[in-house]
């Protein structure tokens, strides 16, 4: 199963990200109009990636902290999102869904996203994977460790759980 360690943090730097990694020799895959399906499962998370780059049924888990994590992932290309999404909803239930526009950089094994959410704001993410590269798990943690550093990511930028997360507590603090 491959392996990510990956941080997500609120930014108002997207501008200095961005121009950092294209001055640094990062590939710019595009933008992404994303929408993220996220279903009812009994551990850890499962979503339906709808994009015009990305489409993919991924599950993950890892742990809801603040900070460089460790995250197991299984990505199933997708042909047919709407027929899956379809036999998906039926059998397990929508739990939450996420409207974002993604900007995708890549620099060597480490996947970089500036993320507008629909309701949430400004965000980055960084990846830094053994998918793409043969890398023990003390490596992928000093690369994030070094972009982080790099982007000047404070500690009480980065968030704990995911984007589903964010949403489901803003609705529930809207219901109350």
């Amino acid at each position: 199963m491959p392996v990510n360690i990956e941080i997500k943090a609120r930014t108002h730097r997207a501008s200095f990200i961005r121009e950092w990694l294209l001055a640094h020799g990062a590939r710019f895959a595009g933008v992404d109009s994303q929408t993220d399906t996220y279903f009812t499962v009994p551990s850890g998370r499962l979503k339906l990636r709808e994009g015009s780059i990305e489409n993919n049924l991924i599950a993950y888990d890892r742990p809801d902290t603040a900070g460089p994590r460790k995250s197991n992932f299984l990505l199933y290309p997708v042909a047919d999102a709407a027929a899956l999404k379809a036999v998906l909803c039926q059998s397990l239930g929508i739990k939450v869904i996420v409207v974002k526009r993604r900007e995708i950089y890549f620099l060597e094994n480490v996947k970089f996203h500036i993320d507008e959410v629909e309701g949430l704001g400004h965000f980055m993410e960084i990846e830094a994977s053994d998918l793409y590269a043969p890398l023990p798990e003390a490596e992928l943690r000093r690369q994030c460790d070094y972009y982080i550093d790099t982007f000047g990511i404070q500690p009480n930028d980065m968030l704990e759980g995911s984007y589903s997360d964010l949403l489901l507590a803003l609705a529930k603090d809207h219901s109350a």
